[in-house]
């Protein structure tokens, strides 16, 4: 496998790690006992931390990567493992 493959493997993997992570850790300004902007939604986060969900992120994607570039080396879940649509043909009696 290529180094550039890798990298857009560990990119992509990067990016839906992060969008998995966003809502762990976030708090509503009711549930922080912050008082509102007027016009504000009820939703909107109180204690978004832009730097630690990027490091939570890269840490994450980087084992995550790791252990696909290691299976691909290794082999140890393959097509046949995975393959849930396989026909099954009877033995003739």
């Amino acid at each position: 496998m290529q180094i550039t493959s890798i990298i857009a493997i560990y990119a992509l993997v990067w990016v839906m790690t992060a969008f998995v992570m966003l809502p762990f850790g976030i708090k509503t300004h009711d549930e922080a006992g912050i008082p509102k902007v007027p016009g504000q939604a009820d939703s909107a986060p109180a204690n978004f931390q832009p730097k630690r969900l990027v490091i939570r992120a890269t840490i994450v994607a980087a084992i995550l990567t790791a252990i696909w570039v290691l299976n691909y080396i290794y082999g140890w879940v393959g097509y046949d493992a995975i393959n849930v649509f396989e026909r099954v043909v009877s033995e003739p009696t």
